[in-house]
């Protein structure tokens, strides 16, 4: 699934000076990581952001947003943005700090190891 390539780049402008920056592709889009946690991201028509089990009501509230639910039910933490709701740097940043204030929360991740046959 192709993603919003000019929403990735305007997200990746705003993350990508910070310590932990990563991306990976993921839910059928782009991820962008801080310590190996997903911070944000884009798909086709949406931004995502992880905003947590405490935040999640309040960006349901906001406007634009809604549940994550790809999988068919919502992810609890998780919201899609529409791109009428990130329009301006502003809106984006705000969006962006959510996503920041959850994961700077969590430890970072341990690299993953692969086992040998």
């Amino acid at each position: 699934m192709a993603y919003d390539e000019k929403l990735a780049a305007r997200l990746e402008t705003a993350l990508q000076d910070r310590e932990g920056f990563s991306k990976r592709k993921m839910f059928g889009g782009l991820c962008l990581m801080i310590n190996g946690h997903m911070t944000v991201g884009v798909t086709s028509e949406d931004m995502m952001v992880r905003v947590g089990p405490d935040g999640y009501e309040d960006a349901l509230a906001q406007p634009h947003a809604r549940a994550m639910d790809f999988t068919g039910k919502p992810l609890a933490g998780m919201v899609y943005v529409a791109k009428a709701g990130v329009r301006t740097k502003r809106q984006l940043d705000a969006w962006v700090a959510r996503g920041l204030a959850f994961v700077e929360g969590l430890p970072p991740k341990k690299a993953k190891t692969t086992k040998k046959k």
